[in-house]
C-alpha cells in the first residue's frame, strides 16, 4: 500500500523525490498513532490527536508536512484504490482533470499570481468539480458554470464579494485550463449586493489591543495601524522596505500587484531597529548552516542569483521555523504565518471590554477612518492605501461624518 501511496506522490501530487519517503514515513507513523489498517481511513477526531501528539515532539514545519502527507494519502484511499483488487487504476475522467488543472497551474504560475490566488483558484475549481458530480472536464459548457453560480446565489446566499471569486476563478479555469472563452454566454443569477459599513476601532479602543499583544505580534500589528497595510503586505515586507531615512514603507506588489509607499510611524523606529537586530542573528544562523536563500517575487532569483542571501531581501518578520515552499518543494525560511497575528490578536480583542467583531484588518479601516476624522483629504489617504477606486476609499468618509457631525440624538 504504502509503495502505490509512493506512485501516486511522484506521478500525480508531483512531490519531489527526495520528499517522498518523508510523507511515507509520516503515514505509517500516523497509523500505528491510532492503530488502523493503512486501508482504511482516520477520521478528523484522530488526526487532530496525532497532530497534538506531533506538535509535543516535533517543529512546526513537520507538523505542517505531516499534514500534508496525510491528506494527500486520504485523498489516494479515495481516488486511486478499488475496493475489490486494491489496483491501481486512474479512470480517462480523472486523466482529463488532471491535464486541465496541470495547464490551469501551469499558466497562474507563468502569469506570476500569488500563491494564495492560486490556491483560491483550485479551491474553487475543486468546488465546481464537486458539484458536477465528476463530469468529464472536456464536456464542460457554459451552462454548468452558470448553474453553478447560480447554486452559490440562490441555495448558498453567498455574499457578491463570494461570488465574483468563484466566477473569476471559473472563467481562468475555462480560457487557460479548458481553452474555451465562455464570458459572453454566462447569465447567471447574481447574488444580491450588500451595502455593509467597515468595523472600526476608536483610537483608545487600538491602544487597549495592543497593550495585550506581545512581541513580534504586537509590533506588526502597530506596522499594519501605522500605516495602513493589508495583512500580507506587512507579512511580506523586507529590510530594504523599512526607509529609515526618509520615514517611509515601502509596499511591493500589493493588491493588484502595485506598488506604493505609505506612513513610517516615528513612534515604532527604534522597536523596529532593535527587531532588526534579533532578526540579523536569526539571518547570520541561516548562512551559516548554508540555507537556501529567501523567495523572491518575479523569477528575480534567476536575474540576481545572490539577491535571496542578502540581508536587504530578508524577511522583517521571519518564521522561526523552517518550512517547505510548496511550489518547488525547497525547504527554506519563510515569513510568518498570518494565523499567528490572527491569533494573537483575537486573543487580544477577547481581553479587553471590546464587543465589537474585529480583525487584524479593522486596524487598517481604523487607520483610514482616523485620518479623515484628523482633517486629511481623502485623496492622500486613498494613496496610502492604495485603492484604485477613490470610491473604495470614500465608505470611511461616512464613518468619519458620524463621528464629526456633532448631530444629537433627539431623546438626548
Amino acid at each position: 500500500m504504502i509503495e502505490k501511496y509512493k506512485t501516486f506522490l511522484k506521478k500525480n501530487a508531483h512531490i519531489h523525490e527526495k520528499y517522498i519517503p518523508f510523507y511515507a514515513n509520516w503515514v505509517k507513523m500516523a497509523y500505528g498513532f491510532c492503530k488502523l489498517p493503512l486501508k482504511q481511513h482516520i477520521d478528523k477526531r484522530q488526526r487532530e490527536e496525532f497532530y497534538i501528539f506531533l506538535a509535543s515532539r516535533y517543529q512546526e514545519w513537520q507538523v505542517l508536512q505531516a499534514k500534508t502527507a496525510l491528506r494527500y494519502y486520504m485523498f489516494f484511499l479515495e481516488r486511486y484504490l478499488t475496493s475489490e483488487n486494491d489496483g491501481w487504476e486512474i479512470s480517462a475522467s480523472e486523466k482529463d482533470w488532471q491535464t486541465v488543472l496541470n495547464r490551469t497551474i501551469q499558466t497562474l504560475r507563468l502569469k506570476q499570481r500569488a500563491f494564495n490566488t492560486e490556491k483560491t483558484y483550485l479551491r474553487w475549481i475543486r468546488g465546481f468539480r464537486a458539484f458536477l458530480q465528476e463530469k468529464n472536464p472536456n464536456d464542460l459548457t457554459a451552462q454548468d458554470l452558470q448553474f453553478f453560480l447560480s447554486h452559490l446565489a440562490v441555495d448558498l446566499r453567498v455574499a457578491p464579494n463570494t461570488q465574483n471569486q468563484a466566477l473569476n476563478a471559473l472563467i481562468f479555469f475555462y480560457r487557460f485550463g479548458l481553452k474555451k472563452n465562455i464570458e459572453g454566454q454566462l447569465d447567471a443569477v447574481r447574488a444580491r449586493p450588500r451595502q455593509k459599513l467597515p468595523v472600526v476601532l476608536s483610537k483608545e479602543e487600538v491602544k487597549s489591543v495592543l497593550a495585550q499583544m506581545s512581541q513580534p505580534q504586537r509590533l506588526m500589528a502597530q506596522v499594519i495601524y501605522g500605516g495602513g497595510l493589508r495583512l500580507m503586505e506587512c507579512l511580506r515586507l523586507r529590510v530594504k522596505d523599512l526607509d529609515f531615512e526618509r520615514n517611509v514603507i515601502w509596499v511591493r506588489s500589493g493588491k493588484g500587484d502595485k506598488d506604493r509607499h505609505t506612513l513610517f510611524p516615528v513612534s515604532l523606529r527604534q522597536d523596529l531597529q532593535e527587531h532588526l537586530q534579533k532578526m540579523r542573528k536569526l539571518y547570520e544562523q541561516d548562512r551559516r548552516k548554508h540555507l537556501p536563500g529567501v523567495e523572491l517575487p518575479h523569477l528575480l532569483a534567476k536575474k540576481y542569483p545572490n539577491a535571496p542571501f542578502e540581508w536587504s531581501w530578508f524577511w522583517v518578520f521571519p518564521s522561526q521555523y523552517l518550512s517547505i515552499d510548496p511550489r518547488i518543494n525547497k525547504i527554506r525560511r519563510h515569513h510568518m504565518h498570518p494565523a499567528s497575528l490572527q491569533k494573537a490578536f483575537k486573543n487580544a480583542l477577547r481581553q479587553t471590554d471590546i464587543t465589537k467583531r474585529a480583525t487584524i484588518h479593522t486596524l487598517r479601516h481604523s487607520f483610514a477612518t482616523h485620518l479623515i476624522e484628523a482633517g486629511y483629504d481623502v485623496r492622500s489617504v486613498q494613496e496610502l492605501l492604495g485603492h484604485k477606486s477613490l470610491q473604495t476609499t470614500m465608505i470611511y468618509t461616512h464613518i468619519a461624518k458620524v463621528n464629526l457631525s456633532g448631530i444629537r440624538s433627539p431623546l438626548d
